[in-house]
């Protein structure tokens, strides 16, 4: 895979893991604490963990095809 590729598919699945787990994480605080904060730290911890780790699985399993 390219690196143009991989970079395209890093930032499609960084900004949807971001935009998914702050509003998990809004939701969650709302419903259960009744306050309507974002918790940032984590929503981007794991956008960028998600970002990096799902292209490069897609790298891998398209190498043994």
């Amino acid at each position: 895979m390219k690196i143009k590729k991989f970079l395209i598919h890093f930032v499609i699945t960084f900004a949807l893991t971001l935009v998914f787990a702050a509003i998990v994480s809004y939701l969650w605080n709302l419903i259960v604490h009744g306050q309507s904060t974002v918790d940032w730290e984590t929503s981007f911890r794991l956008a960028i963990i998600l970002g990096i780790a799902l292209p490069v699985h897609r790298v891998m399993t398209s190498k043994e095809k």
